[in-house]
């Protein structure tokens, strides 16, 4: 059973939002309850079947890697009382995400194969070929899409002049966001794997704190690479081998789709929609270090609407 959609009305209430992939209910104008569903987007488009376990897993590799970088960036979290389910502190998020990039690869490379040498504002070094890496990380900004609209790429000045987010303010983005790249780099490492890029998203809490929010190393947000064998692979011309959503997208390709007007998704089998289910785990597993442990969905709703509902009456 997969979760694709909630209307849970907890109490104390306020609003409902529903992102690509998360449902965050708003109570009392002080928590954020943010449901990870089990919706696969690719190309800012959701598909239209859900991937078995993939909430459970984005939630649990977001809130982990939260605990882990605690003591660099502070963070939105307050609890998680549910597999599938987040609750912190209500934030007013930044309307940009924050993309950094320590390899040529995914849109940086399609961009660089199709001539161009900046890539928000940053130039990109001639002479690379894809899965290069970069001599040192670029911050590549794109702007917060609702649910349906694409993300734009966006400059650091476009973002400052058009008072997106203030100078001081983005200084600071900026500096946490090199700081969480750096130590999810060190944390991959460990784990034999290459954190590639990836994207954070922060918000200001009431008091005006600068913190981390929505998700965090997911293979959702973030590329892995394979370490052992990656020169060699480089060398020869060969694709890396890799732990990221990027084989969904690549699936989408090889079908004629790229989230253009007038493209049809394709239609993903049952078998397909498993294949996916047990890739992320595998993504799970080699990303965490530790055996994933799927929960019971027998009745997701139900288990969901439980737990959230005693978590809040006791805080």
């Amino acid at each position: 059973m997969t979760i694709t959609d909630t209307n849970f009305n907890f109490p104390g209430q306020k609003s409902l939002y529903k992102g690509k992939v998360r449902a965050v209910y708003n109570i009392n104008d002080d928590l954020l309850v943010m449901v990870a569903t089990d919706r696969l987007s690719a190309f800012d488009v959701v598909m239209p079947k859900g991937i078995p376990f993939k909430g459970q897993i984005l939630n649990q590799i977001a809130t982990k890697f939260m605990a882990q970088t605690e003591d660099l960036v502070p963070n939105w979290l307050v609890a998680t009382p549910d597999p599938n389910v987040a609750v912190g502190h209500l934030c007013e998020p930044f309307k940009v995400e924050m993309v950094i990039r320590g390899y040529m690869s995914g849109h940086a490379a399609r961009e660089y194969k199709a001539g161009k040498r900046l890539l928000c504002g940053v130039a990109m070094p001639e002479g690379m070929t894809e899965n290069d890496k970069f001599p040192e990380p670029i911050i590549t900004p794109a702007t917060k899409a609702e649910m349906g609209d694409h993300d734009e790429d966006i400059s650091r000045e476009d973002i400052i002049k058009r008072g997106i987010v203030s100078e001081a303010d983005y200084i600071v983005l900026e500096d946490y966001t090199r700081k969480l790249f750096q130590r999810g780099t060190e944390i991959a490492a460990e784990r034999g794997l290459i954190l590639v890029d990836t994207k954070y998203e922060f918000g200001k809490t009431k008091d005006g704190k600068i913190v981390l929010i929505d998700e965090i190393h997911t293979p959702d947000s973030s590329r892995y690479f394979y370490a052992d064998g990656y020169e060699t692979r480089q060398e020869n011309g060969e694709a890396q081998k890799q732990l990221s959503k990027e084989f969904v997208r690549q699936w989408l390709i090889s079908n004629g789709f790229q989230g253009l007007e007038g493209q049809e998704l394709p239609e993903m089998s049952d078998d397909y929609i498993e294949s996916v289910s047990e890739r992320y785990i595998e993504l799970y597993e080699n990303i965490m270090g530790e055996p994933f442990v799927k929960a019971d969905v027998t009745n997701i709703q139900e288990r969901i609407k439980t737990n959230v509902e005693a978590y809040l009456a006791s805080v």
